[in-house]
């Protein structure tokens, strides 16, 4: 619902589309003033950046030891060599970059954030099941996993981006790549989902940081910028993780994930490293709250802007906070169920967004445009899809300590293939649907416009 100073366009201008619900106030390029607005469309007169931007957009939240432990629980929980661990990692890490480059290229063309572009595989209020979910997973679950990091980094060094790079050559010096291991059955899938939870975790956020750029802004540039940020990062930290688990005892490693890693490092290197692993947690908790936020209004909850915005960023921190608190106990345990719920979600999610883009990739700008605002689109192929997707999914393949599947309940040495399933399930479901119905064209049509609906 527009806001009161809010409308939704009802003729093309040179600054937006009609049929757009059009960001309130001027923002620009200026980085120390509060953005107006919420989940509309950006005006063409607000856009700007360069592509390459982005490669330090995703950089720079994975220099935190949230990266690295995920490398840790590879060789200290899942009881990988160093060598399958990094094999794991690359493979992982791939998948949910190469998603991110896609979704990222779609930003500067339509303007709004990810989750509102989620409207179009899931209709406006289909789209409540993948913005809810992502509001909690990134107001709550994230912002908890970096408090409990930046906690462990403060209270090792009170005992008391260049940094990550010489810990990471200095770690990687110290480990013991052909050490004895007890691969757990299945650990190396179970990394793998691990990891690609991990990378995957952004994909949610991408097109938040991308509807600025213009329009014209390469596709091809902006993929590439935005999946190399991710996959670099990810890839260089989590096997400094993995090598600093080959020179430590398990128990230590996940007992004291953060002091067992910096032991292997000067003191003066030490303090440096576990004061940009707190302020890490700090810089990748803007992202989380503010995604979390642009998932929240993408849901179309009828409250004043400013309101919703407090919503995520007080309401949600202090939810945050107490899972984080309560999470400082068996952190690696709770910590590696979380990344493969964030895959078992987000897998099906990625389904649907690209079915949906290969079946119309040739439907107008226009067309789209014109569904993302309009409550009354509907795509219900999309969320049940989904449903069936992770339902089915992880009652066959789930393998985490809250629950273990059929099959690996049977078969332990399958590991965890729930995402995997999930996102083959989805699809099948989505294209079938669409397949049996035919052409959507006129459930997608968009209504005649009204002012301010």
């Amino acid at each position: 619902m527009a806001g009161s100073d809010q409308e939704i366009t009802t003729l093309t201008s040179e600054d937006a589309p009609a049929g757009v619900l059009v960001r309130e106030g001027e923002y620009g390029d200026r980085v120390i003033t509060v953005e107006p607005g919420g989940a509309e469309f950006i005006p063409l007169h607000e856009r700007h950046g360069k592509p390459l931007q982005l490669f330090w957009t995703w950089t720079s939240p994975n220099l935190e030891f949230a990266t690295v432990f995920v490398g840790v629980l590879a060789v200290a929980l899942f009881g990988l060599s160093f060598w399958q661990s990094v094999l794991a990692i690359l493979i992982g890490t791939a998948g949910g970059a190469l998603a991110q480059g896609i979704l990222s290229a779609r930003g500067p063309e339509h303007g709004v954030p990810q989750m509102v572009l989620s409207r179009l595989g899931f209709g406006y209020w289909g789209n409540i099941l993948p913005a809810g979910l992502n509001s909690v997973t990134a107001g709550i679950g994230w912002f908890a996993v970096n408090s409990v990091s930046g906690t462990f980094a403060l209270n090792t060094l009170l005992g008391w981006p260049v940094i990550f790079l010489v810990t990471t050559v200095w770690i990687l010096s110290k480990s013991h790549p052909g050490a004895v291991h007890h691969t757990l059955p299945g650990g190396f899938l179970l990394t793998i989902g691990a990891v690609f939870g991990y990378a995957a975790g952004w994909n949610p956020y991408a097109a938040d940081y991308t509807r600025y750029f213009p329009p014209n802004a390469s596709k091809r540039a902006i993929g590439w910028w935005a999946a190399a940020g991710l996959f670099i990062s990810c890839v260089v930290l989590e096997t400094a993780g993995a090598g600093s688990a080959t020179a430590a005892s398990a128990g230590a490693s996940l007992g004291d994930p953060t002091g067992t890693f910096t032991g292997h490092l000067p003191t003066a290197l030490a303090d440096l490293t576990l004061l940009a692993i707190a302020l890490g947690a700090v810089c990748a908790n803007v992202l989380n709250i503010y995604s979390g936020a642009m998932s929240f209004v993408a849901m179309g909850v009828k409250l004043p802007l400013a309101l919703r915005r407090a919503i995520v960023a007080l309401v949600f921190g202090l939810i945050g906070f107490i899972v984080a608190w309560t999470g400082l106990k068996d952190a690696g345990a709770k910590y590696t169920d979380f990344l493969l719920i964030i895959a078992y979600w987000i897998a099906p999610w990625l389904a649907v967004m690209f079915c949906d883009q290969f079946l119309y990739r040739r439907r107008s700008l226009s067309e789209e445009e014109g569904l993302l605002f309009n409550r009354q689109y509907s795509n219900w192929a999309g969320p049940v899809a989904m449903v069936l997707g992770v339902g089915l999914s992880v009652w066959l393949f789930s393998n985490q300590t809250k629950y273990v599947g059929l099959v690996p309940s049977h078969v332990p040495a399958v590991g965890d293939l729930t995402f995997e399933a999930g996102f083959v399930i989805t699809a099948v479901v989505y294209l079938t649907w669409h397949a049996i119905t035919g052409s959507r064209a006129g459930s997608r049509a968009p209504a005649a416009v009204t002012p301010g609906r």
